[in-house]
């Protein structure tokens, strides 16, 4: 690609020579574009085909996850933030693989395919090319999620070299592409037709945001018009770094958009909605479930079982019907599973959640938290890191060993100390209780349950509860879908919702009544959403989870003063008054407004 303008992307900088684009992704030397990053990884690593995500493309295949850093555009409440704006692209942690290397990789790990995530493949184009074209040569699959602003010479190279997308949209308005440096969605759509018509794979995905179900409609209208078998990923939106909480619809709100969106487009699917349903698919002219999927992590999916009949087949068992899927895989694969932070958007979870931990200690400036990043990166540690974070008792010395890591032992002492005073306090408040009430922990619905392992449980067991999730064994990330009965049976006399993705008490009362579900939790109406987002899992405010925790398990020992308890905390540890209307599900940052400094 030569001239002055860039010509991977539609924002088409005009890029002097030694100059760089506005994604400071790529440079002009010699009169001709070049990565500034060729070929350096974060992520490589094998998920199944749901993580990327794609469900009608051989149902339970694994693929080789690669990821890099950047991305041609700046969305406002980005999921990976931290891959695409926080993380150097010269850092030590990512390494260097030549295509052939990758698609070495591939073979012995057992993938069938090669596909980029996470970030775009607009931020490495060259290098994703070459691979694409590398896995085709060795009769692997490939290919990658991305926001589709390619341009029409770019993607014609690209093209001949792709299996599969998974193709983002905005939205369709011209407003919500300026907001993330584009121009308009109209080379999105070009390019899904340019895709569809030369073979490739294609399934859509929208965000869906608060009282924007007319978008939704329109797109599916358009897709309808380009074929009526390209699914439809509506994910609900959920608000990360400056984006506002009031853009979050509810579950069930999305749940009934999608519904609706099924009567005259089948294969809609709703993300971001830990027990919905509506992560199957139903075969459209009997009805019958043919694939049954579960919550994965954020923008992912579970295979869970699929009809006997369809393995390996693309009709129906039950009417015949012919299915719009490319050939799925032998069940060897689709018991494939990713560990806890690995694949995925969980993994950008992991970074925000070491944020999540510096940001208190008085951290500013990304260099200090891009070293943290690094030591987490090598070796063990992202599982190390897993594994103490789901354990309050160890959290403290967590904290303690990233202080020192970034040159904050002080403020990271007294962080730690302020934890194991809080946590000494809950114990004293409970101890004299005579028994412990059983707990159950969900996410999102009611019949999403969270693992037992994890610190939401081990939170609820230090505020003197018995968490019945513990009782519970499966295998899911980060817990699954139960049946009413199950949970009839555990009889819980509290109901707990996760404050990363919830609901409100009326939804979850809503939801046991209309599953079946009878337990003394929505007898006596003990559901209970947390004050606030992030008072559990991801950030040191979990603490403020184990008050109110403590509160509704113990009411007549425990009586925290939360809002009080809030203020102190935000004051002490983030400089700043405590206000909920400037929160949103972001992990590290402590409200919408925090910068980094620059």
């Amino acid at each position: 690609m030569s001239g002055t303008t860039c010509g991977i992307c539609e924002r088409n900088c005009a890029v002097p020579e030694g100059g760089e684009g506005a994604c400071g992704l790529y440079r002009r030397r010699g009169g001709v574009m070049e990565e500034r990053y060729p070929h350096r990884y974060l992520v490589a690593t094998p998920v199944s085909v749901e993580t990327v995500p794609l469900l009608h493309y051989r149902p339970g295949a694994v693929v080789l996850q690669i990821s890099t850093t950047g991305c041609n555009l700046c969305c406002p409440g980005c999921i990976s933030t931290t891959l695409v704006r926080e993380m150097d692209g010269a850092s030590p942690a990512l390494r260097h693989l030549s295509p052939e290397e990758v698609v070495r990789e591939a073979r012995n790990r057992g993938c069938s395919g090669v596909a980029f995530l996470m970030n775009d493949p607009l931020a490495s184009f060259f290098t994703f090319r070459e691979v694409a074209k590398e896995a085709r040569r060795q009769g692997l699959a490939a290919g990658c999620a991305t926001n589709g602003t390619f341009t029409r010479e770019a993607l014609e190279t690209l093209l001949p070299h792709l299996d599969f997308v998974n193709l983002g949209l905005k939205g369709l308005s011209q407003e919500v592409y300026r907001a993330c440096g584009g121009s308009s969605v109209a080379p999105v759509l070009r390019n899904l037709r340019a895709l569809h018509a030369g073979g490739v794979h294609v399934e859509v995905s929208c965000i869906f945001r608060k009282g924007d179900e007319k978008t939704l409609e329109e797109v599916a209208r358009l897709l309808r018009g380009v074929s009526p078998s390209i699914p439809l990923q509506v994910m609900r939106f959920l608000p990360f770094e400056d984006a506002e909480a009031s853009l979050e619809p509810s579950i069930r709100e999305a749940e009934a958009l999608c519904a609706a969106l099924r009567r005259d487009s089948p294969f809609v699917y709703l993300f971001n909605s830990p027990g919905t349903p509506l992560l199957h698919t139903l075969c459209p002219v009997c009805g019958r479930v043919l694939y049954r999927r579960d919550f994965y992590g954020p923008m992912g999916a579970r295979l869970m079982d699929a009809a006997p009949s369809l393995s390996g087949a693309r009709a129906c068992g039950g009417c015949g019907a012919e299915l719009p899927f490319t050939k799925g895989e032998a069940f060897r694969e689709a018991e494939f599973r990713e560990g806890d932070f690995l694949g995925g958007y969980p993994f950008t979870r992991a970074l925000e959640m070491v944020e999540a931990l510096l940001i208190p200690l008085g951290v500013r400036d990304r260099g200090r938290v891009v070293r943290a990043w690094e030591e987490v990166l090598t070796g063990d540690g992202l599982m190390r890191l897993h594994r103490e974070v789901q354990r309050p008792e160890s959290y403290p010395g967590l904290v303690r060993r990233f202080g020192a890591l970034v040159g904050a032992p002080r403020e990271a002492r007294e962080l730690a100390s302020y934890l194991e005073d809080r946590m000494d306090r809950v114990r004293l408040a409970v101890a004299s209780a005579p028994r412990r009430p059983r707990a159950y922990y969900a996410m999102g619905k009611a019949l999403f349950a969270l693992k037992g392992e994890r610190l939401e449980n081990n939170l609820v067991e230090l505020a003197g509860g018995e968490s019945v999730n513990k009782r519970l064994a499966f295998d899911g990330r980060p817990g699954a879908t139960l049946e009413a009965r199950t949970l009839n049976d555990l009889n819980p006399e509290h109901l707990f919702v996760s404050a990363f993705i919830s609901s409100s008490r009326e939804d979850l009362l809503r939801d046991c009544q209309e599953a079946g579900v009878r337990v003394e939790a929505t007898r006596r109406r003990q559901v209970h959403p947390h004050p606030a987002p992030g008072w559990d899992f991801g950030s040191p405010r979990w603490i403020l989870g184990l008050l109110h925790l403590a509160n509704c398990l113990h009411p007549d020992r425990a009586s925290f003063d939360l809002t009080s308890e809030a203020q102190e905390f935000y004051e002490r540890f983030y400089g700043r008054e405590f206000s909920p209307s400037g929160l949103n599900r972001s992990f590290a940052k402590p409200c919408r407004g925090w910068r980094w400094n620059p």
